[in-house]
């Protein structure tokens, strides 16, 4: 835990997941002296207000940057350019400004324009997460060596750069910086089309006619499970990612089909030599995830599994 804050004062615009990380992360680790955070709805602020974690909750977002030396918009990306305009004109000269959208080129640019030359912008990505969202659903280990990256448009000074980075160092994150472009690019194999895959495999799985939807609840098996739980994020979120990164995305998934094409010309040919080369590169891809400590080895993903009723 710091013994003098980072930031004086950390505004948060927005507080779902990322949101109510952030500010519980960085109340743990002492890093900012005062917290003022708000969000569009009054039943979120109130609900904020409850929960404690933050000293201020107010009702705008320009109340809400006013004197802070961090400020954070953990709002879906389509939002950021409007949220932008709304608190340039309230922002502390010297201020870093930054995001948590997992889309980085448009929102560069739509938020850029708006910001006046006397702050520091550098845009941001925590690739961390989970299927629930709202103010209850953040917790403070949420980073804890998970990437977070750093897209600065060119010019941005470098200082300002390094202590955002400091600050993610502190709640746990490993930092990379890129460009708005690569990352965007990154994202969309990495995140955005499977995000896309598991929205369109449950529900071509709802439409099934000669499936109910009790079996396929009944009978989901491990795969079909973890499409569920990645097509249960916010779909305000995934909209505004999948408009906003739409070259990328549509990039990817012209990939995507072409392999999926040789896949589908393997099993009609009865080619099992194809699928087993595939299966094996798609293997080694999951032992290195697991080596470099970015998921669980553990039998089932690391899940509790179900226990037996002892017999009397």
């Amino acid at each position: 835990m710091n013994d003098t804050p980072m930031f004086s004062r950390l505004a948060l615009i927005g507080f779902g997941l990322i949101g109510g990380s952030i500010a519980r992360a960085a109340r743990a680790q002492g890093l900012v002296g005062e917290i003022v955070a708000t969000a569009r709805s009054a039943a979120t602020r109130s609900r904020v207000q409850e929960l404690g974690i933050v000293d201020r909750v107010v009702e705008s977002n320009a109340e809400a940057v006013k004197d802070a030396d961090l400020v954070i918009l953990c709002i879906p990306v389509g939002a950021c350019g409007a949220a932008t305009e709304e608190i340039a004109a309230s922002l502390k000269p010297g201020a870093i400004v930054s995001d948590v959208g997992s889309v980085k080129a448009a929102v560069v640019r739509a938020m850029a324009e708006h910001l006046p030359a006397n702050v520091h912008f550098v845009p941001a990505h925590p690739v961390a997460g989970t299927e629930d969202s709202g103010p209850d659903s953040g917790f403070a280990e949420l980073f804890i060596n998970r990437w977070c990256i750093l897209t600065p448009p060119d010019g941005t000074d470098a200082d300002a750069v390094e202590k955002l980075a400091a600050f993610w160092r502190a709640i746990g994150a490993n930092v990379e910086v890129m460009t708005p472009e690569h990352h965007d690019l990154v994202l969309a194999v990495t995140s955005h089309l499977p995000h896309l895959i598991a929205y369109t495999i449950v529900s071509t799985a709802d439409e099934l006619e000669d499936v109910t939807r009790s079996e396929v609840l009944k009978f989901s098996a491990g795969g079909f499970r973890d499409f569920t739980r990645i097509a249960a994020s916010d779909p305000t979120m995934w909209r505004d990612v999948f408009l906003n990164n739409k070259d990328a995305v549509l990039e990817m998934l012209g990939e995507f089909q072409e392999d999926l094409s040789k896949l589908t010309r393997a099993i009609r040919r009865g080619d099992g030599e194809t699928l087993f080369d595939h299966f094996t590169r798609t293997r080694a891809i999951r032992r290195g995830i697991v080596e470099i400590g970015q998921d669980d080895a553990a039998p089932d993903f690391g899940r509790k599994q179900p226990q037996l009723a002892k017999k009397a």
